[in-house]
């Protein structure tokens, strides 16, 4: 129940939001992503959280980030959201146009099995693999010829979103260090200090973040999307901060250590 005189504002394009939702596919009613870790466990499609190759995020159940009618959900879901209210839940139907789109049979295609030996894969049914820098499901494996499907998985379902609206993000810092965890999961998005003026942001990247492989590419896609949803902010600038390390101490200073503490 809400404070008393304060009515809900219903969930309108370009509002910041934090979603929980679970996805299903209706033709079949399988579970294939969700935000809530009971559930994923329940269904059978947990993923331990953790890091991957390169430092990259595998998987973490917390509340989905986004900004309503962006396109960062698909289109069924975006139109789906709005009218919403903090702490509403609803299912909201995606129809394939409006979710990961119709199947396309040219995206379908046999590829020689040596193509594969080349790259080191050992072609199996049912797996995804990255060939010539596209990403695709193996379908079958031939005598000298695997079939490849470039559809997206869900390509022709139709979708059904059971989702709870967490919170509305309003205060300008809050939306900005939410963009920030979106391209920086790994990193606490607290660590990142802001200076925020009405013309000007200035973010200091935290020490754990400045080896982080994708930290140029995040910076830059950070850059972007403040441009895109902060109109009024003209500049953006990074710090990261190298500080010398301390030297190690020497005999005689230990020694010294020592006794101060004997002392004592």
């Amino acid at each position: 129940m809400g404070a008393v005189g304060v009515h809900p504002v219903p969930i309108k394009n370009g509002d910041f939001v934090l979603l929980n939702y679970t996805l299903k596919v209706k033709e079949s009613g399988d579970v294939v992503d969700t935000t809530i870790e009971a559930v994923a466990k329940e269904k059978g499609i947990h993923h331990e959280h953790g890091e991957g190759a390169e430092g990259t995020e595998t998987h973490r159940y917390e509340p989905f980030f986004a900004v309503v009618g962006e396109g960062w959900v698909p289109k069924g879901l975006d139109e789906g959201l709005v009218g919403l209210e903090a702490g509403q839940s609803s299912t909201v139907d995606v129809p394939p146009d409006k979710g990961f789109g119709t199947r396309d049979p040219s995206k379908v295609r046999l590829v020689p099995l040596r193509r594969f030996r080349n790259e080191g894969i050992t072609p199996v049914p049912g797996i995804q693999v990255t060939l010539d820098g596209k990403v695709g499901l193996i379908r079958s494996v031939g005598a000298g010829r695997v079939q490849m499907d470039y559809n997206h998985p869900l390509a022709g379902r139709t979708l059904v979103y059971e989702v709870s609206v967490h919170s509305i993000v309003e205060a300008p810092e809050d939306r900005i260090r939410n963009l920030i965890h979106k391209r920086l999961p790994m990193v606490d998005q607290a660590k990142f200090l802001l200076q925020l003026t009405a013309k000007e942001l200035t973010i200091e990247v935290p020490e754990e973040a400045f080896f982080l492989e994708d930290l140029q590419l995040a910076k830059k896609a950070m850059s972007a999307d403040i441009e895109k949803l902060f109109p009024d902010i003209s500049k953006t600038s990074f710090i990261e901060t190298y500080k010398r390390p301390a030297p190690p101490a020497t005999e005689s200073t230990e020694t010294a250590e020592k006794t101060e503490k004997n002392k004592t």
